[in-house]
């Protein structure tokens, strides 16, 4: 069954359910098949599975297949094997908002009694190039006109997906993944204000953001 993305409120929730129904979408909370954003429409699809081919998301029937060999954002993992699980996600812009930095994948897990994560650039645009050295991944740039509250979609990507593998996969250690994706540099609210008022920015808050999902 195909499934279509449903704002619940803007900037805040949706869901991935069959059908715009209040059935339908109290059913997909329940699963958990839900994206926060912080405020542009960004459609986000995540899935975990043990045997997902590397070109998966290049698949024309990428989301039924997903679907049918792994399970889908919200679901547990029960362990198969002592292979890590492999992950499948897909993030498309807002088209009224700021073209894709990156795409990161969260692991977090308990360790002595204490949480731990880490955080994996698992797809980005324009070509960049993990630093060797530092093991980062360089910022995306930035278009901002602060004085005219404005950006150009110059940089980034509309569209952005990969299968990635946890490459510190402990079998015998409970975790949890969730991906995040983060726009280009934007202007913050404030600054679309200081515009609309003709004054300057505040000096206590930064003028640009990366919105995010």
């Amino acid at each position: 069954m195909s499934h279509r993305f449903i704002l619940i409120h803007p900037g805040a929730t949706g869901v991935w359910a069959p059908e715009n129904t209040r059935e339908a979408i109290f059913d997909a909370i329940k699963r958990k098949e839900t994206v926060g954003a912080s405020s542009p429409l960004i459609r986000v699809r995540f899935f975990g599975g043990w045997d997902f081919p590397e070109n998966l998301v290049n698949d024309k029937d990428f989301v039924k297949k997903a679907y049918q060999d792994g399970l889908p954002m919200g679901q547990d993992l029960r362990k198969k094997t002592s292979d890590a699980p492999t992950f499948a996600v897909w993030a498309l812009k807002d088209p009224d908002s700021g073209n894709l930095d990156r795409v990161q994948i969260i692991k977090g897990w308990y360790k002595d009694d204490h949480p731990w994560e880490k955080v994996y650039d698992v797809a980005w645009s324009d070509g960049r190039e993990v630093d060797a050295n530092t093991g980062k991944l360089p910022p995306v740039g930035n278009t901002v006109d602060i004085k005219n509250a404005s950006y150009t979609n110059s940089i980034g990507d509309s569209q952005l997906m990969a299968v990635w593998t946890d490459p510190n996969f402990d079998p015998s250690q409970h975790a949890v993944y969730y991906a995040r994706v983060l726009e280009i540099p934007t202007p913050r609210w404030t600054t679309f204000d200081a515009k609309a008022l003709a004054i300057e920015p505040p000096s206590d808050v930064p003028a640009t953001i990366q919105e995010r999902a």
